[in-house]
């Protein structure tokens, strides 16, 4: 009876310092959604749960792995992969959920430019995701090492001599962040750092920051209809549900999220079980060799978009530097260079449309040559589609949309 007592204190405490009883009722009448939205809306829950299976994974896998240059390769493959009960299973998982974590933010990313979810006061909502974007590519890239593999090795030494195209400090930020003068057992041990400890405190700290932003009210839904969410809110509580706009956060838009999470689930544990190979490189299951250079170098493919740029200007390295560095930070400053005042779906903005798909159609393009060997006609169309994808950025858009923002959306 005392422990009972005792509980009942502390809820009663809880209760009358944190309002936990009235949770649901700020949920229930302060979040609002617009009901004319799609299942598209949920991939920021998957991305959550997504990060979260990373997260568990990444610290069963984190008690066997050895960040050692000699040891490394030998803990993931052997140890993990064969020695420890379901070891393998926490490293599918892991796999899958990394490059499976890039599929969705791509749509979710492509979903929001599609709507034009980065407009009208909802632009600090568009640098927070790009942020998140960058952080999660650099966590990505440091976990892409931590096998020690040949891929990895030549990877990092590609990637990481990247820094020395900094005018005047280029050699020493390269050697500072490989901790030597090439890549060796001190880059392991700073990636290790980054991708375990680091970077998921960063990511962590951006992932609450970009829920905070949507506190702003929402400027469009499916049909880029501006919502008076005051007026649609008293309607849904005075019983007129169907004729309102909006739906609560809490339980209606997140009971969907969480079905369209649950189907999403399935397939993620399919690929697990079945096909977790699409999620790794079959030259990374050979130990890092620093004198057996590879025949071909390609990043995650996750990365090839913007390292065909980087190599589409073959006939100059600094110029795909240059590019490289552009296509790392354009999308940062979309909103800008969007210079219409019109907010509606894409398919309500004949131009914007047009350029949407040809922007994708490019960046697929991209990614499949950024994978196959710079050879022949492999370099032209790489440097047709880098030029295009630059083009289309700085040129196209703010002219269509600079002429959209005179005529109108059609």
């Amino acid at each position: 009876m005392a422990e009972i007592k005792k509980a009942n204190g502390i809820t009663d405490w809880l209760d009358q310092r944190i309002g936990l009883k009235k949770l649901i009722e700020v949920l229930m009448t302060k979040y609002w959604i617009p009901k004319n939205i799609n299942f598209l809306w949920a991939m920021g829950v998957v991305l959550l749960a997504l990060f979260a299976l990373l997260f568990i994974s990444g610290i069963f896998l984190l008690m066997y792995y050895k960040p050692d240059a000699k040891l490394a390769f030998d803990s993931v493959n052997y140890t993990i992969m064969q020695e420890v009960a379901y070891g393998w299973l926490w490293r599918h998982i892991h796999a899958v959920a990394a490059s499976m974590v890039f599929v969705i933010i791509y749509i979710h990313m492509f979903v929001a430019i599609y709507y034009g979810s980065y407009k009208r006061g909802r632009e600090m909502i568009w640098i927070s995701g790009m942020l998140l974007f960058v952080v999660f590519s650099a966590e990505a890239f440091s976990g892409y090492m931590l096998p020690w593999g040949q891929m990895s090795y030549w990877a990092a030494a590609v990637i990481t001599n990247l820094f020395g195209g900094i005018p005047f400090i280029g050699a020493d930020v390269v050697e500072w962040v490989r901790g030597n003068y090439v890549v060796a057992d001190s880059t392991l041990t700073r990636f290790f750092m980054l991708h375990v400890c680091l970077l998921p405190v960063v990511i962590l700290s951006l992932i609450a920051f970009h829920f905070y932003s949507l506190r702003i009210p929402h400027v469009n839904n499916q049909e880029g209809e501006v919502l008076d969410f005051e007026k649609e809110e008293k309607k849904y509580l005075e019983g007129k549900k169907k004729d309102s706009k909006v739906i609560p956060f809490w339980p209606v838009f997140l009971s969907k999220d969480i079905f369209v999470l649950s189907v999403f689930m399935i397939f993620f544990f399919y690929l697990v079980c079945y096909h977790y190979d699409f999620a790794m490189d079959p030259i990374n299951f050979e130990p890092a060799n620093n004198l057996k250079t590879p025949t071909h170098i390609y990043p995650e493919w996750y990365f090839l978009w913007s390292y065909e740029v980087l190599r589409g200007f073959f006939f100059s390295a600094d110029l795909g530097l240059i590019a490289f560095g552009i296509a790392q930070v354009i999308f940062f400053v979309l909103p800008w260079l969007d210079r219409s005042s019109v907010v509606a779906p894409a398919h309500r903005r004949k131009g914007f449309f047009i350029w949407f798909w040809l922007l994708i159609i490019d960046m697929v393009v991209l990614t499949i040559f950024g994978k196959l060997p710079p050879e022949g006609i492999n370099t032209y169309i790489g440097f047709v589609a880098s030029i295009g994808f630059l083009v289309l950025m700085f040129i196209v858009l703010p002219l269509i949309t600079k002429t959209e923002n005179k005529g109108g959306a059609k």
